[in-house]
């Protein structure tokens, strides 16, 4: 499968299609700003307050981004693809977790990755070694991926009407809960090795997910881990929110999701709005 990538030069994203060899790339640019001096920064918010010109120009990078968002939304519900924000901490396992998923369900469903990292393209090179269609957007010093990105993406991977799509977003808790891609779902990943609590630490992920997959959980014999207070945690951020524990590597769990994922790709095809509709920093109610 061909492998596209995106990757980011200071603050200016380059979007490059890697083909059969080194005459056939296709550079274009996607700008991107990214700041942090309208976000609360705890006890000492007073001190470090953001002047409104900041504020003003973060609304509106927000805005822009919900504005593209919207189309990108548009673009999924008239091919009925069923769009997944994969979230989660670096290490969590969000590549392991797609490649058991396209290894079991690729045969029957068609499934497309778009990859997120800094840098690197080792992540859709496992998806493609899997026999999935991988493009990789490197964000640079960015650590989020942000519509625009995800458009550009798109443009070269191409998925299939009626497909599956992964978008495995960059390794990260805080800033890509913000921003809105367009996505129909988002799927929070909760590594076991991270600790309870980690809910509660960052509320606002969580309070994001329409559901949180409890990962390596062929670990749990090995450590001190209390899963039914994890459940809580997070059913304390978001009430109500569907927690399964999976494992990639033994399968535990697993077919839960994929019974999970038939299930929402199936509403698409029924006028179910599985849509989120989401502003960016706000979460579904």
């Amino acid at each position: 499968s061909e492998v596209s990538e995106v990757s980011e030069v200071s603050e200016v994203s380059e979007v490059s299609e890697v083909a059969a060899g080194p005459d056939s790339v296709e550079d274009f640019a996607m700008p991107h700003v990214h700041l942090h001096a309208a976000q609360p920064a705890g006890e000492i918010a007073e001190a470090s307050t953001a002047s409104p010109e900041v504020i003003r120009l973060e609304q509106d990078i927000l805005a822009k981004n919900n504005q593209l968002a919207a189309q990108n939304r548009e673009w999924f519900q008239r091919q009925h693809i069923l769009a997944l924000n994969v979230l989660g901490s670096p290490g969590a396992g969000k590549t392991s977790l797609l490649v058991r998923t396209i290894t079991d369900l690729g045969a029957t469903l068609p499934c497309f990755v778009v990859e997120g990292d800094q840098a690197t393209r080792h992540d859709a090179d496992r998806i493609t070694g899997a026999g999935g269609a991988a493009v990789q957007i490197n964000t640079g010093p960015g650590c989020h991926l942000e519509a625009d990105m995800l458009a550009g993406g798109l443009e070269k991977l191409q998925p299939e009407p009626a497909s599956l799509l992964f978008i495995e977003n960059v390794g990260n808790l805080v800033c890509p809960a913000l921003f809105d891609l367009g996505e129909t779902l988002r799927v929070v990943l909760l590594s076991v090795t991270e600790g309870e609590d980690k809910p509660l630490k960052y509320p606002h992920m969580f309070r994001s997910a329409d559901l949180v997959l409890l990962h390596k959980s062929d670990l749990l014999p090995h450590l001190d881990y209390d899963v039914k207070r994890c459940i809580a945690y997070a059913r304390e951020v978001k009430p109500g929110v569907e927690v399964l524990p999976v494992s990639s590597k033994t399968g535990q769990g697993m077919q839960a999701w994929y019974d999970w994922l038939r299930l929402k790709r199936a509403g698409l095809f029924v006028g179910k709005d599985l849509s989120r509709g989401r502003v960016a920093g706000e979460s579904k109610a």
